[in-house]
């Protein structure tokens, strides 16, 4: 092909794609955004045909499925102690009174909880106490109630919620006014000497501290009146006031419990007492129990009665008691050998030479050919 033919070609390919644009321009703006421009080389040679790509085929990956089963995961808890049977003759404790008497109960519950021969009997009113008898009337009900329980100590606990006016002879009167105080008194002596009917022991709890101040302030009037009236019966106070202040006497919440660790002792309201707080609470009384009550108070079974003919009784005068001489702990074949005086063992009357001296007056006779032997024969017996 020559070179004239080619600039023809040239010019005629560039005609025609002026006449293409003004074309294009001419049509409307939606038909130019629908059509395709073409190439210069498009239009000479034309459009070449686009190879068909097969998608690549996905390979899906298999699930994997976790076969194993969950080990549930348990906790192991220790397992609590096996409750222990009381005895068909078990002492019965009786616990009356308000709300302390009630924190009082529980602790005391739980103390003797492995004593099988003591039985712990809870009867309280919580908001009860001497001053409304119209509300709940002790006096009334404490008979009927050491009847119901036949127990062998009676411990009461009551007064906390005695901080009000009495009806007194048909008139009101004041809390600690005179008249107050003097029907107070007697009324305390008065259930005293109920809880003491039959001769039973008696044990009367004062009232513990409390945050307010006032308060605190009106049960230490109350507990000189609880003493008076309880020893007046024949019965027995318990003070239970330096258990819940510290060194200056002041009204703690924590404290020490009965193991001497630091724990909370009394509510948030400053007036009711945590498990720790009755615990200790009844720590005072449980001793005092356990006291009065002797053999029945042992924990554990069968000890008892594998104790109560256990007696340890003195020597007579009389009895021939061998001495055994002592073994060195130097000596190689431990065979005492090599004891003190020819190995004789020693026999007595099981008197002491003090004893012997300062009860009767004897002097042991001096050893022989001490300068103090005043032995006529001065021959070793055999």
């Amino acid at each position: 092909m020559s070179t004239t033919t080619t600039l023809r070609i040239v010019r005629l390919g560039l005609a025609l794609v002026a006449g293409a644009s003004i074309v294009v321009t001419a049509l409307p703006a939606g038909a130019q955004q629908r059509k395709e421009r073409k190439t210069i080389l498009e239009f000479l040679f034309g459009k070449p045909k686009r190879e068909e790509v097969a998608p690549e085929p996905q390979i899906r990956k298999p699930r994997i499925v976790n076969r194993k089963k969950k080990q549930a995961t348990t906790v192991a808890t220790k397992p609590e102690p096996a409750a222990i049977e009381k005895l068909p003759d078990a002492k019965v404790v009786l616990v009356v009174g308000d709300f302390i008497a009630g924190s009082l109960g529980e602790g005391l519950i739980a103390a003797f909880e492995a004593t099988p021969g003591i039985v712990v009997e809870r009867r309280t009113n919580g908001s009860s106490g001497i001053v409304r008898e119209d509300y709940y009337d002790w006096p009334a009900s404490l008979p009927g109630l050491i009847a119901e329980t036949d127990p062998a100590l009676v411990v009461l606990s009551i007064g906390a919620n005695d901080r009000q006016q009495m009806s007194v002879g048909g008139e009101k009167e004041k809390f600690r006014s005179e008249a107050w105080t003097r029907e107070y008194e007697a009324r305390v002596e008065r259930l005293a000497t109920l809880a003491r009917a039959g001769g039973k022991p008696m044990m009367w709890i004062g009232m513990p501290a409390f945050q307010s101040s006032a308060m605190t302030a009106d049960m230490t009037t109350l507990n000189t009146i609880y003493r008076a009236g309880v020893e007046k019966a024949g019965g027995e106070f318990i003070d239970i006031w330096d258990g819940f202040v510290d060194e200056n006497g002041k009204f703690v919440i924590s404290g020490s419990d009965i193991n001497g660790q630091q724990v909370r002792l009394r509510g948030s309201d400053g007036i009711n007492f945590t498990k720790a707080g009755k615990r200790k609470l009844a720590f005072y009384v449980e001793k005092e129990i356990r006291r009065v009550l002797g053999d029945a108070a042992a924990d554990g079974p069968g000890l008892q009665g594998d104790l109560k003919d256990l007696v340890v009784t003195a020597p007579a005068e009389d009895t021939e008691i061998t001495k055994t001489l002592p073994i060195s702990l130097a000596d190689p074949a431990l065979d005492g050998g090599t004891a003190l005086l020819g190995g004789a063992a020693i026999k007595g009357n099981g008197r002491s030479l003090r004893e012997k001296l300062v009860e009767k007056g004897e002097i042991a006779d001096a050893p022989l050919g001490r300068v103090d032997d005043f032995r006529l024969d001065k021959t070793a017996t055999p």
